[in-house]
């Protein structure tokens, strides 16, 4: 029903996103720093929550009015790219603060992490663009129901960020520890990150066929309800 293709292609793309620093990545690490290691997985959570309410928002015709209003993808697309670059210059700027840096936060009780990590994920743009305009395009209309095609595609991107954000979760106490003690390679990591921040950005906002969904994708989505 799917192809296998189809699930590299949305595993591997959900793979470099995961790993590209981001509002997930930040509140997690900053909780699971400050708060332990419990905390950080009940924000994560709420992050997955918020994944499982873009997935079935989107299979069930969410993307059907984004697809009819192109003009509202470009904005996405374009804000997203603004906010890429504007974590980009908060990382690598003189006296910038790396994502492993400790920092103090207020302890919350796990009904308020969770709706943060929640509420994280919801207005993190990657995520509107990477279920609105990418996942879309690995659905084939030859496959089967085009629905449960989009169901199963997102549900990978899920394991694997669930997954990787896991492991971030588990080890940014000792990674941000280890980098303490080494300023040029807590030095060095702002450097990486934050320079793949600025060309996520730049990619992302000249990236036009993000902003103009093909007729198929309305196509797959308008199936997908009916």
């Amino acid at each position: 029903m799917v192809e296998q293709s189809a699930v590299l292609g949305v595993v591997t793309i959900a793979l470099g996103m995961v790993l590209s620093p981001g509002p997930n990545m930040m509140y997690l690490v900053s909780r699971s720093i400050s708060q332990g290691r419990r905390a950080g997985v009940i924000s994560l959570a709420g992050v997955v929550a918020g994944f499982l309410v873009y997935l079935v928002g989107t299979n069930l015709g969410l993307a059907v009015l984004f697809a009819a209003v192109p003009e509202i993808l470009t904005v996405i697309r374009l804000a997203g790219a603004a906010y890429l670059l504007w974590l980009a210059w908060r990382t690598i700027r003189p006296g910038g603060v790396s994502v492993f840096t400790v920092q103090e936060v207020p302890h919350d009780p796990p009904r308020r992490l969770f709706a943060m990590g929640l509420m994280t994920n919801l207005l993190n743009p990657k995520i509107a663009i990477l279920y609105i305009s990418v996942i879309p395009q690995f659905i084939d209309l030859e496959k089967g129901n085009v629905l449960l095609q989009g169901l199963v595609l997102g549900a990978f991107q899920i394991v694997v960020a669930t997954s990787v954000n896991l492991s971030i979760v588990l080890v940014a106490g000792g990674v941000a520890g280890f980098l303490a003690r080494r300023p040029f390679w807590l030095q060095a990591q702002r450097v990486v990150m934050g320079s793949m921040l600025g060309v996520l950005a730049v990619m992302l906002a000249f990236d036009h066929s993000a902003s103009a969904p093909p007729e198929a994708v309305s196509e797959k989505f308008i199936r997908s309800i009916n």
